[in-house]
């Protein structure tokens, strides 16, 4: 799958997500939408998703639907990828993002295992590294969670989990977690989280590839979304297109 054809795909999902009478238009173009039940966002906030070079934005309210058109109206969708710039043309509380978006097809997806993402060393031979599966809520994944601490575990949501939970581990200590949410639009989104006494080894790689197969067999797409560069590049490895960027912003007065 091309990325001319991903990204209808994935246009598909988030004006679903939207909740609103707003779609992606001509490239350059920003849409926006009002949408207190908007799921591009938390409550309350603006919602902004860029995709194929046009964006959709919701905002919880009439009046600030008319902010946010008034201060987008001159701008080109893919300035709007740029935090500063957002800071620029409204006055802003916080910020979520921007976070890429990636999408993955089967002609893409370039599969790799738990034995030749993580090298041997002198305590660990490759032979011993396998995947394994775990329902959601076990207690060693509950455990993996309180060791990735409270921000990590929650950009994670590994607990919001629908599909099996790929797991390696040593006994009963879960070094590496991957499985998918069931969203909207037969989307996988993909969940990830490394034990941080095991990061940089590839497990994040070999249980992701495991999680993306599976939902691949399905028949599902893939959506891999990361704001930080070792995510990303876990993604990339395995074939993801980074196709859009999302920001959530709350708005001040």
């Amino acid at each position: 799958m091309s990325t001319d054809a991903l990204v209808p795909r994935a246009r598909e999902l988030w004006e679903g997500l939207a909740a609103a009478r707003v779609t992606f238009g001509p490239a350059g173009t920003v849409n926006v939408g009002v949408s207190p039940a908007s799921s591009m966002c938390p409550p309350g906030w603006v919602g902004l998703v860029i995709l194929g070079g046009s964006a959709i934005v919701t905002a919880p309210d009439d009046a600030a639907a008319a902010r946010v058109r008034a201060a987008f109206a001159e701008v080109p969708a893919d300035t709007l990828t740029d935090a500063d710039v957002v800071r620029t043309l409204l006055p802003v509380v916080d910020i979520l993002g921007p976070t890429a978006l990636g999408y993955l097809s089967a002609a893409d997806f370039r599969p790799v295992d738990a034995l030749s993402a993580a090298p041997a060393d002198a305590d660990r031979p490759a032979a011993a590294i396998r995947i394994e599966q775990l329902p959601v809520g076990h207690p060693d994944l509950c455990a993996l969670e309180e060791a990735a601490g409270e921000q990590d575990a929650a950009e994670a949501s590994i607990d919001e989990i629908t599909s099996p939970v790929f797991v390696v581990r040593e006994g009963e200590v879960v070094m590496a977690a991957c499985g998918y949410q069931a969203w909207p639009s037969r989307t996988a989104h993909v969940c990830v989280l490394t034990h941080p006494d095991w990061r940089g080894r590839g497990l994040a790689r070999a249980t992701a590839s495991a999680t993306v197969a599976h939902a691949l067999a399905e028949g599902l797409l893939p959506q891999w979304r990361a704001r930080v560069p070792p995510s990303r590049r876990v993604a990339r490895t395995l074939g993801f297109r980074e196709i859009g960027t999302q920001i959530s912003i709350e708005l001040g007065d």
